[in-house]
């Protein structure tokens, strides 16, 4: 992958995304649209983003019965995606059966530890393990269900694929050397994730909140 930032659009606004997009399109590698953005829009929205003619990651984390995330996926697969997260901790008969149901040109990536969370946070929902342990365990779990490769922060990457040499590792969660954390906890820089082994970069508010989007990206890029 020749540019390997794909520029996070977190916002319900379709306007407001196809205008973020327009503007950073030239120097990021693709779109990741998450959640929210999906509920408000569905399927028309993300065709929309898709006609400025850039890589689509549908960030969904699928989570449920097996039954249930293989006709999800089934759902999606007119859109193409070229990556769709699902929640490793979903079982690896989820897991399977989500990346049997995914078209043939879609990555398939399961969900770690959320960069969101620490080892408190982790003893709260009763894993007694910090995030490198649970990381590792999901991982592999992943990697015997046949997933193309994980979501994971960059405190993981590295170790992640030592053990997985042909994964796909997607790295969010990433601040440029003294930029604000937010609601992050476990970050690592752009530059220290690709060293480090990441295949894709997600890099949200650094860009989409800065004065200059395009600026923003470029800049980015730049360190890499």
């Amino acid at each position: 992958m020749s540019n390997p930032v794909y520029v996070a659009i977190d916002t319900p606004l379709l306007d407001d995304a196809l205008d973020l997009v327009r503007k950073v399109k030239a120097h990021v590698g693709g779109v990741k649209l998450g959640l929210e953005f999906f509920c408000a829009n569905g399927h028309h929205g993300v065709h929309e983003v898709q006609k400025l003619g850039l890589p689509i990651f549908l960030d969904l984390k699928l989570h449920d019965i097996p039954n249930t995330v293989a006709k999800a996926m089934q759902a999606i697969n007119t859109l193409e995606p070229a990556i769709v997260t699902i929640h490793a901790s979903g079982g690896r008969a989820m897991m399977e059966d989500a990346k049997a149901a995914a078209g043939s040109h879609t990555k398939v990536v399961g969900v770690t530890v959320l960069t969101s969370l620490d080892d408190h946070d982790l003893n709260r929902v009763g894993v007694p393990d910090d995030p490198h342990t649970q990381v590792e365990r999901l991982a592999a779990l992943a990697q015997e269900a046949g997933l193309d490769g994980i979501v994971c922060s960059g405190h993981e990457v590295k170790s992640a694929r030592k053990a997985w040499k042909d994964g796909f590792f997607v790295v969010p969660g990433l601040r440029p050397a003294g930029a604000s954390t937010a609601d992050q906890k476990r970050i690592v820089t752009p530059r220290q994730a690709r060293d480090d082994g990441a295949s894709v970069l997600v890099i949200g508010r650094p860009i989409t909140k800065a004065e200059d989007p395009d600026a923003a990206a470029r800049a980015l890029v730049g360190t890499l």
